[in-house]
């Protein structure tokens, strides 16, 4: 893998990761832009002891574009984008709009009630951009490609933990704009937080008595009855596992599972990096066969915190979740889920695995 690094306009960092035999990539962005917002705060809810981020300035942000507009495409000589490169294989840089900076200075705003604490959002937000080409996706690409990001994944994972204040690097995917997506280039994020999220503290918590009680790995045995049973199982390999969990709360969800556990991404071996593409491509492209048009999807990485001693509960997988309940009907987050945090799904998880194991990939 060719690494080379480089500054955008305003500053931002930029990151080419090439094939070894790709061409030197075009390094001096030309145009004139903005400073980055360095506004982002972050307020610490004391009831649910959860911290929330406002990054009021993304308001702001490229909103679906026509395809001709990208700003994720490789530049031409008569339009310049994120990306001066006339072409990359894949790119990394610092948001333009991000919802935390290491130079975020917001925090001093309106009296707020004493129970509640304010600081900078500081971290880092970063986009990945999987491939020039605008019309793939990464369900697409080749498996030598789709290692590639597998190696920027690590990277990036390695170099953003060790940034003063990171606690937790979370690399996922939005695709279709059913989630949100606003920007159709093939492309993912990387959040730096500065704290142990909401998800993360509940999960490694309950893995951390659960190894208190049995003196073993809550996910080691999650995942080997799922094994056992394997009615679940939607693809297996020397090295992975995808099922759809037996209490799955999104109408489609997988999850991936290395059968070693690991605590991140940069912890694969060579052989599991190569075998984790070859499977989570077989697990995309199933999930697109279900119906008439691509799934939407978030793919989100679960790796360890950085140094909160739960680390040592961790087990990296990958959480594959679509709304996407039928043909034409999306599942809403309704009252049960939006106020209680209840969820209620309308498939059966077995059912769910079934139909994507009979999917011709």
């Amino acid at each position: 893998m060719k690494r080379t690094t480089a500054h955008l306009a305003d500053g931002r960092e930029i990151i080419y990761f090439d094939h070894d035999t790709a061409p030197a990539r075009e390094q001096h962005d030309p145009r004139k832009l903005d400073p980055v917002s360095t506004a982002s705060q972050m307020r610490h809810d004391p009831v649910l002891d959860e911290w929330v981020i406002l990054a009021a300035h993304r308001q702001s942000r490229t909103y679906h574009p026509p395809a001709n507009s990208c700003p994720l495409c490789p530049s031409t000589p008569d339009r310049h984008t994120e990306i001066p490169s006339p072409d990359y294989d894949v790119v990394v840089f610092e948001n333009r709009f991000p919802s935390l900076s290491t130079h975020a200075v917001g925090g001093a705003g309106p009296d707020l009630p004493p129970l509640v604490t304010q600081r900078p959002g500081v971290g880092r937000c970063e986009v990945v951009c999987f491939t020039s080409d605008h019309d793939a996706a990464f369900a697409t690409l080749k498996p030598e490609h789709a290692r590639l990001v597998v190696d920027t994944w690590a990277d990036r994972t390695s170099a953003l933990a060790a940034v003063p204040g990171v606690e937790q690097v979370f690399p996922f995917e939005n695709r279709g704009e059913a989630i949100g997506v606003t920007l159709g280039h093939p492309h993912g994020q990387i959040y730096a937080y500065p704290f142990v999220t909401p998800k993360s503290r509940q999960m490694l918590g309950n893995a951390a008595r659960f190894a208190d009680r049995t003196g073993r790995n809550l996910f080691t045995d999650l995942l080997a009855g799922e094994r056992d049973s394997g009615i679940r199982v939607v693809a297996t390999t020397t090295h992975w596992t995808a099922f759809v969990p037996a209490a799955a709360r999104w109408p489609v969800e997988v999850h991936v599972y290395p059968h070693r556990r690991v605590p991140d991404i940069p912890s694969l071996t060579g052989e599991e990096r190569d075998d984790f593409a070859v499977l989570y491509l077989d697990v995309l492209r199933r999930l697109d066969g279900l119906y008439a048009q691509p799934l939407p999807y978030v793919a989100a990485w679960h790796q360890a915190p950085v140094s909160d001693p739960l680390r040592e509960h961790a087990y990296l997988h990958l959480q594959v979740s679509s709304i996407q309940r039928a043909e034409d009907k999306l599942k809403y987050l309704a009252g049960s889920e939006t106020g209680m945090g209840a969820f209620i799904t309308d498939v059966l998880p077995e059912d769910v695995a079934s139909r994507l194991r009979a999917v011709v990939v």
